[in-house]
């Protein structure tokens, strides 16, 4: 009879662990893809950028340090891997994208473009899908946090090396704002 204790109790320890276990892996392959939805809208993003570019260029000739600082930062947020790495490059390319919707201003001829208007309704879209990734994003690694500190999964995490994720977020006051487009 004791054996038949001893049996069941291992049997609902490793069911628990198993299930457990497979609760943390769902949640993290959970955050993985929250992940990977940022990155589609950031490669929509970073292809945006060059069309962008190349119809203000024809008409902002003298302009020309605005808009290699937009290029720089893209190829930086392009290169980026780790989230905080990535968080920097992206936070700095809408920092520059703000400075070239603030020179595009200056050219009533640009402004009246409908490339150039396509164009920067298309980034305003991304830049909302981007915010929504990262609402979606840091929810799910707020869920994979929680869980794996909290007893008993705290156990199996720590024994099998699952560690807290990075959030995706947002430096200055400035940067959380997105790039306004004025007609």
């Amino acid at each position: 009879m004791g054996w038949l204790i001893f049996l069941a109790l291992v049997i609902m320890l490793a069911a628990w662990g198993i299930g457990t276990y497979n609760a943390i892996i769902w949640k993290k392959n959970s955050t993985d893809n929250a992940w990977a939805q940022i990155d589609v809208q950031l490669k929509r993003r970073h292809d945006v950028i060059p069309n962008l570019v190349e119809t203000a260029k024809g008409y902002m000739g003298h302009e020309r340090e605005t808009l290699e600082k937009v290029i720089q930062a893209r190829t930086q947020a392009t290169q980026a891997t780790a989230v905080k790495e990535k968080e920097s490059a992206e936070n700095f390319l809408t920092s520059t994208l703000r400075s070239l919707f603030a020179v595009v201003e200056q050219y009533p001829d640009l402004k009246a473009n409908q490339n150039m208007l396509r164009l920067q309704e298309e980034l305003t879209s991304t830049e909302n899908r981007i915010a929504f990734a990262r609402q979606y994003y840091n929810d799910e690694v707020m869920r994979f946090n929680t869980y794996i500190e909290q007893v008993p999964a705290v156990f199996l995490a720590q024994m099998f090396g699952f560690g807290k994720k990075d959030l995706f977020q947002v430096e200055s006051l400035e940067e959380k704002k997105a790039p306004q487009v004025k007609f």
